[in-house]
C-alpha cells in the first residue's frame, strides 16, 4: 500500500480519524487509536497487532520512515498539520495518529510468571499508563486489571505507557480478591501497597522477597478494598517522611517493583 497524500480533509478514507475522543465507540468498533511517534512506531513494529491505517504530517512521515516501509500492508495517509486538529478535535503537535484492531481479551488466568502487578480501581488514564510502563521496565510479566480500572488501550493512557501496553501481557478480572486466593492457592506471596503505619516497611519485607510475588496496587485516595486487603500475604509501605504526603501509586509501585525485581 503506497503512502497516499490526501488533498481534501473530507476524503472518507480519514474517517476512522474523526472522533478521537469517543473512546466508547473505539471499543464497539473493536479497534484502538495510538498517538505519538514513540507508540505508532512500537504498534508498526509489532506484527502481532493488526494496524489499520496511519495518519501523519510530513515531518511525522520522515520520522517513521523506517518503520513505514517495513509495513506495506499499512496504509498511510499525509495531510497538513493544520488539519490534525479539525480532524480529531484535538491539538495532536506530533502529527501522528494509527487506528488499530483491539486484540482479543485474555483469560486472566494465563497471566503468569515472577512477578505480576495487580490494579485495583486504578481509573486515572495516566497512573494506568505509568503503571504499565514502570512494570515494562522493571521486568514484570504482566498484570491484573480489577473493576474500576481504566482501558490501558484508552488513547492517553497508551500513550503515557510509551507503548508498554502494546508489550506486557495483561487481563481484566471481575474479582480481584478472588485473583489473590487464586495466587496465593498456585504459589504466590502477594503484597499488598498501602500507606498504612501498620503495614510492614519495604526494607524489612524485603529481607526474605518471595520467589513469586505478586503486587497489589489502589487507587489514590481510597487505596485498596478491605476485601483484598484482609486476603493478601502482606501488607506493605514504602515509608516516608511523616509530613509528607503519601507517594503517588506509579512512584510507590516502581520502588517496590524495582527492589523486589528478579535478579538473573
Amino acid at each position: 500500500m503506497p503512502v497516499v497524500r490526501v488533498d481534501e480533509i473530507s476524503d472518507e478514507r480519514l474517517t476512522p480519524f474523526l472522533r478521537v475522543a469517543d473512546a466508547e465507540l473505539r471499543r464497539r468498533e473493536g479497534v484502538f487509536l495510538a498517538e505519538g511517534r514513540l507508540v505508532v512506531g512500537r504498534l508498526l513494529a509489532d506484527a502481532a497487532y493488526g494496524v489499520r491505517a496511519v495518519l501523519v504530517t510530513d515531518a511525522a512521515l520522515h520520522a517513521l520512515r523506517d518503520e513505514i516501509a517495513a509495513r506495506p500492508d499499512v496504509p498511510v495517509y499525509v495531510v497538513p498539520l493544520a488539519w490534525m486538529e479539525p480532524l480529531t478535535g484535538f491539538n495532536l503537535n506530533r502529527g501522528c495518529l494509527a487506528v488499530a484492531a483491539r486484540p482479543a481479551a485474555r483469560e486472566w488466568k494465563s497471566i503468569t510468571g515472577k512477578r505480576l502487578l495487580i490494579l485495583e480501581g486504578i481509573g486515572n488514564p495516566d497512573n494506568v499508563g505509568g503503571l504499565f510502563r514502570t512494570a515494562h521496565a522493571l521486568g514484570t510479566d504482566g498484570l491484573l486489571l480489577g473493576p474500576g480500572t481504566g482501558d490501558p488501550f484508552y488513547r492517553k493512557a497508551l500513550r503515557v505507557s510509551c507503548g508498554a501496553t502494546l508489550a506486557v501481557p495483561f487481563a481484566s478480572t471481575d474479582s480481584v480478591a478472588a485473583a489473590v486466593d487464586y495466587l496465593r492457592g498456585n504459589g504466590f506471596a502477594v503484597w499488598a501497597l498501602t500507606p498504612s503505619p501498620d503495614a510492614a516497611p519495604l526494607e524489612e519485607a524485603c529481607r526474605a522477597v518471595p520467589d513469586r510475588l505478586a503486587l497489589l496496587v489502589g487507587a489514590e485516595g481510597p487505596g485498596l478494598s478491605s476485601e483484598v486487603l484482609a486476603r493478601a500475604s502482606r501488607q506493605v509501605r514504602v515509608p516516608v517522611r511523616p509530613d509528607a504526603d503519601s507517594l503517588n501509586v506509579t512512584v510507590a509501585a516502581g520502588i517496590v517493583l524495582a527492589a523486589t525485581a528478579v535478579r538473573e
